[in-house]
């Protein structure tokens, strides 16, 4: 679990990467605020397009060279995107990018949910190395292309190179031969039925809780500097707020979800972020990074918890399951990008980002419904103990 974390932070990196490079792009280009989310939009819709196609793959066959060979294929992208200074290349090489991390993260769902044999905690692990392979990515941006401009791109190559060492290293010590199984479900537990209406209702909350982030991804290094009156290292230091609060909500939740059940950390948590996303769009001066951190921990918590629910929610698809909980319903959230830019183009930044308060709030409400997954014992098919002393919780 240990080198599948490190190797799911080398890939995360370049997710976190693109919001990071987006100021230089304002700066050395003068890209509009539609034209910069544009570039966004691109690393997210191929993404989320081809998803599902390599969720639905990795259901039907095991294809751990995936791992290695897509990380490579994420730094490439965000290696190219700074060179030459054309619009269209920019958005091509970011776009590649994004289908390495389309192709990697079911099949990383998957043999992290083989390894971490069901346990909330090892798969809390799992997403924290994602997390922070986010958070290192404005620091990594910043130290090479403010030192070199965007043209020092290509240096951002190395952490791919180090992520696929990693994940051959990792593959070396785990059985991932078979497909989805009862292996990959809690110990004790075999594949129950596959329950669509919940793990609808699941995914349509995460693609609210992925329009707030990648809204505030893109564009709070610019709107920070509106805030507080900072310059290019308060857009730095409010990004890497945003992504490393991400570490400690994703190691808690994993703790909160064994102490109080997933279900209700999920709830509270989108509840939380309504009042603190309205914090960092009102609230002027330094209290805006406390904010920043407040939202973070509030998108974060639930974020591996979203993968196991969705993965138990569909117990017989849990690559499917692990590709939109992990990749689609978090990079969907892009699209909305240009739209939040061009509304910031007419109006105001502060204006775009204010409708991002409602989106926790409606994905609250579609938690609401929700209950445990019922996972089915092994031995006799029926629903597990552990499931009906869930279910017997008011």
């Amino acid at each position: 679990m240990t080198l599948l974390s490190l190797g799911h932070a080398c890939v995360d990196v370049y997710q976190g990467a693109v919001a990071a490079l987006v100021p230089f792009f304002v700066s050395e280009r003068a890209y509009t605020y539609a034209a910069a989310s544009g570039v966004m939009l691109a690393a997210s819709l191929l993404s989320s397009v081809v998803q599902p196609l390599f969720g639905a793959l990795t259901d039907r066959w095991a294809m751990p060279w995936l791992l290695p060979s897509s990380t490579l294929v994420c730094g490439t992208g965000v290696a190219f995107a700074g060179v030459g200074d054309s619009y269209a290349l920019t958005l091509a090489a970011v776009a590649v990018s994004g289908i390495g991390v389309a192709a990697y993260h079911p099949e990383a769902a998957r043999v992290a949910r083989k390894a971490a044999r069901g346990s909330h905690t090892a798969m809390g692990w799992f997403s924290l190395g994602g997390n922070l392979g986010f958070a290192a990515a404005p620091l990594m941006v910043s130290a090479v292309v403010a030192t070199g401009g965007l043209r020092a791109s290509p240096l951002l190559v190395v952490p791919a190179l180090a992520g696929v060492a990693l994940c051959v290293a990792a593959l070396r010590g785990i059985d991932v031969a078979a497909t989805a199984t009862a292996a990959d479900s809690p110990a004790g537990q075999a594949p129950g039925r596959d329950d669509w209406v919940s793990f609808l209702k699941l995914s349509g909350a995460i693609v609210c809780r992925s329009v707030v982030f990648v809204g505030l991804s893109a564009f709070i290094p610019l709107y920070v500097r509106q805030r507080t009156g900072g310059g290019e290292f308060a857009g730095t230091a409010a990004l890497f707020v945003l992504y490393l609060g991400g570490a400690v909500g994703t190691v808690a939740g994993g703790r909160l979800a064994t102490r109080h059940g997933r279900i209700p950390v999920v709830q509270w948590s989108y509840a939380s972020a309504v009042l603190a996303v309205a914090g960092v769009v009102f609230v002027p001066g330094p209290l805006f990074y406390v904010f920043v951190a407040l939202t973070s921990a509030g998108l974060y918590v639930p974020f591996s918890l979203h993968v196991t629910l969705g993965q138990d929610y569909l117990p017989r698809r849990v690559g499917t399951a692990g590709g939109i909980t992990l990749g689609l319903a978090v990079s969907i959230g892009g699209i909305a990008g240009p739209v939040i830019g061009a509304v910031a183009d007419a109006t105001s930044l502060q204006t775009a980002l204010a409708p991002l308060i409602v989106l926790p709030a409606v994905g609250w409400i579609l938690l609401r419904t929700l209950n445990e997954p019922e996972l089915l014992d092994a031995a006799t098919g029926r629903p597990s103990a552990t499931t009906q002393a869930k279910d017997s919780k008011p």
